[in-house]
């Protein structure tokens, strides 16, 4: 089964453990209990939450991320677990370890893979994307002239519109954007401690107040995929971030890819690169585990929704 995303956006939610089950109260009663081991991600949106101590540590036990947002549905702080792997203190070492040109190499990875999916995107939505592959020659170990950043510059206004610019802090798609890659992100944090990893210990991503820069490379490819989702909730006329639209982006996370393994959900997806990564740090193999599509299979395809909303 895949995981639930669980949401907690009321006013006065209570988070406690009740035999195996996080269970959910507000001011007048018991709203709701889901099983521990269905949930992927919590998601605490509302500043007024109170939490015991047993369901936090049952869900970190469960390697469950817990995810504060701040403003405007940004993180604000991660819950995860400390022991993810059994092999964890190998594998910190030679993450540790790594040389500097095999952290460039796997960054031009990335990077290559993430212009790849911005040009998969517009395709998708019927845009041009010669002027992102063009650039995609250019990419070489590091990242040095950013080509990155000049894929960005390209493709979110032939995306959203020649008027449209990334702000966290803008309402509208850039909150769609913000809630998306939030669900990106904690599944993707939870992939890197389940393979043994560290997500503080970065490829290219760096910031002193982010013990997630790990987490931060690993998920760039796949930001095109909520891209997408979100510009077709705007292309309905959806401009609200409402329950339904909310459990409409977090379904990212059910996508389905093909791989060279058979069809995979995004949330498996994301282990078995955050494993490769584990693996190339062990010289087990020499790259990343990108499916040669980095976009979902059409709609027609994919496993139905079965993220959870506490409003519901």
């Amino acid at each position: 089964m895949l995981g639930r995303i669980v949401e907690i956006s009321g006013e006065g939610r209570r988070l406690s453990l009740y035999r195996g089950f996080l269970e959910i109260s507000g001011p007048d009663g018991l709203l709701g209990q889901v099983p521990l081991d269905d949930i992927e991600a919590v998601i605490a949106s509302n500043p007024a939450i109170s939490y015991t101590n047993q369901a936090l540590a049952a869900l970190a036990e469960r390697g469950t991320p817990v995810v504060i947002c701040g403003r405007n549905f940004t993180p604000a702080a991660f819950l995860l677990s400390v022991d993810g792997h059994h092999a964890q203190g190998e594998r910190f070492v030679a993450q540790a370890a790594s040389s500097l040109p095999t952290r460039k190499r796997l960054w031009a990875e990335i990077v290559r893979a993430k212009v790849t999916a911005q040009a998969q995107a517009l395709d998708h939505v019927g845009a041009s994307s010669l002027a992102l592959r063009q650039l995609l020659p250019r990419i070489r170990s590091g990242d040095a002239v950013n080509i990155e950043a000049q894929a960005a510059q390209k493709y979110l206004p032939a995306l959203f519109g020649s008027g449209f610019r990334r702000d966290r802090d803008v309402e509208g798609i850039n909150a769609f954007l913000n809630y998306g890659y939030t669900v990106l992100r904690a599944a993707t944090a939870r992939a890197i401690l389940a393979s043994g990893l560290h997500p503080a210990l970065a490829l290219h991503h760096k910031s002193k107040g982010s013990a997630f820069c790990l987490a931060d490379d690993l998920m760039e490819p796949f930001r095109p995929t909520v891209d997408v989702l979100v510009y077709e909730q705007s292309q309905k006329g959806v401009m609200a971030l409402t329950p339904e639209t909310k459990r409409a982006i977090a379904a990212v996370l059910h996508s389905d890819f093909k791989t060279s393994e058979g069809i995979t959900a995004l949330s498996t997806l994301m282990t078995r690169i955050a494993q490769s990564l584990a693996q190339v740090f062990l010289k087990e193999r020499a790259s990343l585990a990108f499916p040669a599509r980095l976009l979902p299979l059409p709609a027609g395809h994919a496993a139905p929704p079965t993220e959870t909303n506490e409003n519901e």
